[in-house]
């Protein structure tokens, strides 16, 4: 029962967490509220059982990914955004897009509350296979990530500059 109550809290804090990160103007405060996304996430695996999946869900994107968030909203010197009406057409296929798919997320909900679709402890889990898995026949798509988030970083590190400094540098070479 407590496994239950705690579950259902750190649900109830991740959604509000994504709530909030969409509802907030000035990008720092969505970082923040991405972390404590984040934080519950890692709170669930280990209600779940997967200690080692909380351990870097931790590590991983509330410490590095969201360091790297931070040091490129900062980088952009971003500050609050401005607040639109929104689209006419977000909403005519928006709300009728929301309610389908909550139908049919409930529907597949209910229909298999009573079977698991995969059968406990046959997805690996202990460091060792999830390691061979990341290193030996995931590698590829593993350093093609890597190299997009490298990518990303300089793309906003070109964006960041400003024209004057760009100009100066042109002059120089």
């Amino acid at each position: 029962m407590l496994h239950l109550v705690l579950f259902l809290i750190f649900g109830v804090v991740c959604v509000a967490g994504a709530v909030n990160l969409l509802v907030q103007s000035h990008p720092i405060n969505s970082a923040l509220s991405l972390v404590v996304v984040m934080g519950s996430l890692a709170g669930e695996y280990l209600l779940l059982g997967a200690e080692f999946v909380a351990a870097i869900q931790v590590i991983v994107y509330a410490g590095a990914i969201m360091v790297l968030f931070v040091f490129v909203i900062m980088l952009l010197n971003a500050g609050a955004e401005e607040r639109t009406r929104g689209s006419r057409i977000a909403v005519l296929f928006g709300i009728p897009g929301l309610l389908v798919g909550s139908i049919l997320l409930a529907w597949v909900l209910v229909a298999r509350s009573g079977s698991q679709a995969v059968p406990v402890g046959a997805l690996p889990g202990p460091p060792r296979e999830i390691a061979m898995l990341l290193f030996h026949d995931f590698l590829l798509p593993f350093e093609v990530t890597s190299v997009l988030v490298l990518i990303a970083i300089m793309g906003a590190v070109v964006l960041a500059a400003r024209p004057e400094a760009i100009e100066h540098t042109k002059k120089e070479g």
